[in-house]
């Protein structure tokens, strides 16, 4: 079973590490963790002595990106189902590949197939491209004999969970790139234009409006304040992004909250349960136990709360409960999915519903998503038009008053 820790998705890092095991022998790798203290924990229950640890460096081109790996697959799987070698065929992806950090990743891989190594084992010296779902499955691939199949499975997956990763992008990044202008807009009008205004006031002899008068305080404590104000948005949305990523009890707050939001809180709810039946349907196709597949299944949902419901129907079904009622009891997956995991239980034919039940998803996500570049457009110009009207108008205020003061 997957720690907590990997379950719930918290930022990880790849350390090399020296040490010495039961038999005095000294053994070196790579692993995964969330620090140091997670990586010495990890060794000593294997009976490894820790004598040396560093976090692994990477330079030279951009990082390996995931759609580099997705692209990587299709093309293997291809030329594997063309009858092309193995080593052959990582020699002509290497050479055709762009990225520096990629062909060098491939070249590093061939290596070690060509020495002996099995593919599988070759990918887990790399967890920061493959993770435990690929390796599995790749593992599950050479074991039964049906690699190509299951390297175009991979891709398949991949595919799809870039896709949807890319719509949900789409659909948050014109609200925040507005929104991001708009603050600009009010910040440069408090500190600039309303200064101004206030020179033209003070000669005008009269009493100012409420209205006039909260802008103009508003915007002397900008001018006097704006670094200290920049100072804490920047510091403060480093410090809780830094806690979002590495707390497990803040990821899991979050992640709740995200699920909860107004509009938004629907479309990452339904993105979530397509990722999640994706993963698993692909897990469970390419013959992986239930009990295993789930071990991959709650990272990949990239939500906290559903990894954690991951973990109990893990639990569940290991002690013989069936899928159907593990996945009832965690309460946060709805009456559709339950239903086709249902009849794809009686029916033997469960990674074909699954596939289903991510597909219509996938799709409710798509609508979604163009429905909201309809929706969120008059709600940006009427939230825009408040904040920026309102101090416009406030401006103007006294200069109506002109005549009666005159």
């Amino acid at each position: 079973m997957a720690t907590a820790s990997a379950a719930r998705n918290v930022k990880e890092l790849v350390f090399e590490w020296e040490g010495r095991d039961k038999n005095g022998k000294i053994v070196r790798g790579e692993i995964r963790a969330g620090g140091e203290a997670q990586v010495s924990a990890s060794l000593r229950r294997q009976g490894i002595l820790l004598t040396k640890l560093k976090k692994r460096r990477t330079s030279g081109g951009r990082s390996v990106k995931q759609k580099d790996i997705a692209l990587f697959t299709r093309q293997l799987a291809t030329m594997m189902k063309a009858g092309v070698p193995l080593l052959q065929a990582f020699d002509i992806v290497g050479r055709g590949a762009v990225n520096p950090r990629l062909t060098k990743l491939l070249g590093d891989i061939r290596a070690d197939v060509e020495t002996g190594t099995s593919l599988s084992a070759a990918f887990r010296k790399h967890p920061m491209q493959f993770d435990a779902l690929y390796c599995n499955l790749v593992e599950a691939g050479e074991a039964g004999g049906i690699l190509e199949q299951l390297l175009e499975r991979l891709s398949i997956y991949q595919e799809k969970t870039i896709a949807l990763k890319n719509k949900i992008k789409a659909a948050l990044m014109y609200p925040v790139a507005v929104l991001m202008v708009a603050f600009i807009v009010v910040v440069v009008i408090m500190v600039k234009v309303v200064p101004a205004f206030k020179d033209v006031f003070s000669s005008f002899g009269a009493d100012l409006p409420g209205p006039t008068l909260v802008v103009i305080a508003m915007s002397e404590f900008f001018v006097a304040t704006w670094p200290f104000i920049l100072l804490g948005m920047v510091g403060g949305g480093y410090m809780f992004m830094q806690a979002w990523r590495r707390s497990e009890k803040m990821q899991m707050v979050m992640d709740r909250l995200l699920l909860r939001i107004p509009i938004f809180g629907g479309l990452i709810n339904k993105s979530v349960i397509a990722r999640w039946t994706r993963t698993l349907s692909t897990m469970f196709a390419a013959g992986v136990p239930l009990v295993e597949a789930l071990d991959s299944v709650g990272g990949s949902a990239g939500n906290a709360v559903y990894a954690e419901a991951t973990q109990k129907i893990q639990r569940d079904v290991s002690t013989g409960s069936a899928l159907t009622t593990a996945m009832q009891s965690t309460g946060v997956f709805p009456n559709m999915v339950l239903q086709m995991t249902s009849i794809g239980e009686e029916s033997g034919s469960l990674d074909h519903m699954l596939a289903k039940a991510a597909e219509f998803y996938e799709d409710e996500v798509d609508d979604m998503v163009k429905g909201l570049s309809s929706l969120m457009e008059p709600i940006i110009i009427v939230i825009l038009g408040t904040i920026i009207g309102g101090i416009v108008v406030a401006m103007y205020l006294p200069i109506f008053k002109i005549g009666s003061v005159v």
